[in-house]
């Protein structure tokens, strides 16, 4: 399983996880007008923030959360099956670079660029997806 532990996927799934965290903390943390009274309790209140960039926040890590699980499952089938690397590789990093760039645009509330940044990010999936299949 060395040839599984050095393929890019693997590599570029890593630092998805660590995007993926990276976005729950710092939408966590742009909610701090709630209070810690309030983001220490079950939050049964249903209380929303007040900050706009907490709002931007919490929509781009739904967003991410759309497309992490095929994103994972591609990049996953594309070791297990030995088709990583080339276009699989090429689209995983396409997609990271993507979801990064997506946060960053989205939090500035810059609207057009995201929806392009997105599509760019639906790119990486595809070509991980033709790289499983052709």
């Amino acid at each position: 399983m060395e040839a599984a532990a050095a393929s890019t996927e693997i590599t570029v799934l890593t630092w998805s996880v660590v995007l993926l965290l990276v976005q729950v903390m710092a939408q966590a943390f742009a909610t701090y007008d709630l209070g810690p009274k309030y983001l220490f309790s079950p939050r049964d209140e249903g209380r929303v923030s007040r900050s706009i960039v907490a709002g931007r926040l919490g929509r781009a890590l739904r967003n991410l959360l759309e497309t992490y699980p095929a994103f994972v499952a591609l990049a996953l089938v594309l070791v297990i099956t030995g088709k990583a690397g080339g276009l699989g590789a090429t689209g995983a990093w396409i997609w990271l670079i993507a979801r990064v760039v997506y946060v960053v645009v989205y939090a500035a509330g810059i609207p057009v660029v995201r929806t392009l940044v997105w599509l760019v990010s639906i790119v990486g999936l595809l070509l991980m997806l033709a790289r499983l299949v052709f």
